[in-house]
């Protein structure tokens, strides 16, 4: 057992099937996911953007279980923290900035959506809606087209904990385990509802809620990103097998404010933030894969340059692109009339 920082690395990369080269690009994109991130708070506090949702910390769990799955065959359902997610699946930053900036060339919605709506057909992200927990049952959808056509795909959903109390969590788990469709159920545990705390909201352990609905529930160290590797990708073989769906709580915590809206500090106190600022997985894989022999200062210098180039340039296109004209703002919103007026 590594103990690293203030978290144990129980896994080694070499044991659960991932290369040298895998373990080394998963740290990149959660370096990525997460300059990013503390990119789009800049703007926002610079009054550039009007709102940003931040994933800090939780971008090693994003990434880990992304490379879990099969981007060739899966499809993913994401929720607005995910950019740890969509980055892994091949979206770019410019795309995100894109996003940010609510531009006409947004990939996602064309800038129609708020930012973390993530959606690409190319890249199999089935886009989100915005009233909570909706791409639960849609996940459901899509794993039930998989099973009826014979298709060796899984359909991965991700929600936070507030989402495991709204009827589309349970309306979609109880399909899912009625029908044993290739569906994971992603909880990402970040202990705070927007201001309502985890005791508060919660009993008992939400992956235990798998029970009633006939599969597993499994509870996962977010912290530990190959931990995370390795319940998702058991949790995919069971699915392609035939074996149905899993729920998977990842515990993790939000270090960040819900979004740039919300003052956290109203609900909990710094001390506490501080507390699980200490225990963020990226330095303590980042230091794991230095140990391995895999990683050093140079390579990190040289990553740090190509992502500030990267976020740069991303972020200077997506300020000077256009946005939506008037003509086209409601395409793709109503059905097109025909000659009679239909």
């Amino acid at each position: 057992m590594k103990q690293t920082g203030s978290v144990q690395q129980n896994l080694r990369h070499s044991e659960i099937g991932i290369s040298d080269e895998k373990a080394v690009d998963m740290l990149k994109m959660m370096l990525l996911a997460r300059r990013f991130d503390e990119r789009g708070q800049l703007l926002q506090r610079a009054g550039k953007v009007n709102f940003h949702i931040s994933g800090i910390t939780q971008e090693p769990s994003q990434v880990a279980m992304t490379f879990a799955m099969d981007r060739e065959r899966d499809w993913f359902l994401p929720y607005y923290r995910d950019y740890g997610v969509v980055l892994s699946l091949g979206m770019t930053v410019k795309d995100l900035m894109l996003s940010v900036f609510a531009k006409a060339e947004d990939p996602n919605s064309a800038g129609r959506q708020m930012p973390g709506h993530f959606g690409s057909k190319k890249l199999r992200i089935v886009t989100g809606s915005s009233p909570v927990t909706t791409q639960v049952p849609h996940a459901t959808g899509f794993a039930l087209a998989a099973k009826m056509r014979g298709e060796p795909s899984v359909a991965i959903v991700s929600f936070g904990e507030g989402s495991s109390n709204q009827g589309d969590f349970h309306e979609g788990c109880n399909f899912a385990g009625v029908q044993k469709l290739p569906v994971i159920f992603i909880c990402e545990n970040n202990q705070y509802a927007i201001s309502v705390p985890l005791e508060k909201q919660t009993r008992g352990r939400i992956c235990d809620r798998a029970l009633g609905y006939g599969f597993p529930g499994i509870r996962v160290d977010g912290n530990d990103p190959l931990e995370v590797y390795r319940v998702v990708k058991e949790a995919r073989d069971r699915a392609v097998a035939g074996e149905g769906p899993t729920l998977i709580e990842i515990m993790t915590y939000r270090v960040t404010a819900h979004s740039t809206s919300d003052n956290d500090l109203a609900y909990r106190t710094k001390e506490e933030v501080d507390l699980h600022k200490g225990k963020d997985s990226l330095p303590v894989y980042k230091q794991y894969l230095v140990d391995a022999g895999l990683w050093d200062d140079e390579k990190e210098a040289a990553l740090l340059a190509e992502h500030r180039k990267m976020i740069d340039e991303a972020t200077e296109y997506g300020e000077n692109a256009p946005f939506q004209s008037i003509e086209d703002a409601f395409r793709y919103v109503y059905a097109e009339q025909d000659g009679e007026g239909r």
